[in-house]
């Protein structure tokens, strides 16, 4: 049998029990045909780069399954047919990832960052402080064109 990662997107009308029961839906199909789901992860409501059928946010799921292509086939075909889903990506791997996705992980890794995490703190002023210290190490303002100098120097 193939090995396949799927994701679908759900609306973000829909609740996750829902997202759930379809996933559970889908599980079927696969089963049904002979094929096996190994791996299922919800990854929340996401932003989607740009609009779906009017929807800004989606429900990311995603399946890593050992089927045959038919079953994968009829399961395209059954989320075609369901209004609630936007899109669909199936891709065949030679191997399925063991563990955590990369967007679980990634999760994972914002919350050991903290808040501001590696891009640097800012301070009490809402400038941003980052690896170089503090804001000296930028050279003075110069001032424009239409500007008076403000010291005898500045006017030389």
């Amino acid at each position: 049998m193939a090995l396949y990662e799927h994701i679908y997107l759900a609306r973000q009308d829909i609740s996750p029990q829902q997202v759930e029961a379809m996933t559970g839906q889908f599980k079927n199909v696969v089963a049904s045909l002979g094929g096996t789901i190994k791996k299922v992860e919800y990854w929340g409501v996401k932003s989607l780069a740009y609009r779906i059928n009017k929807s800004r946010k989606a429900h990311f799921t995603l399946l890593n399954i050992d089927a045959p292509p038919a079953a994968v086939a009829e399961m395209e075909r059954q989320e075609r047919l369901n209004e609630d889903v936007l899109r669909i990506l199936t891709v065949r791997v030679d191997e399925l990832e063991e563990g955590p996705s990369a967007q679980l992980r990634k999760r994972d890794d914002d919350g050991e960052r903290g808040e501001r995490g590696e891009r640097g703190e800012r301070s009490e002023r809402g400038e941003r402080r980052g690896p170089r210290g503090d804001r000296g190490d930028r050279p003075e303002r110069r001032p424009r064109r239409d500007e008076a100098p403000r010291t005898e120097e500045e006017a030389i």
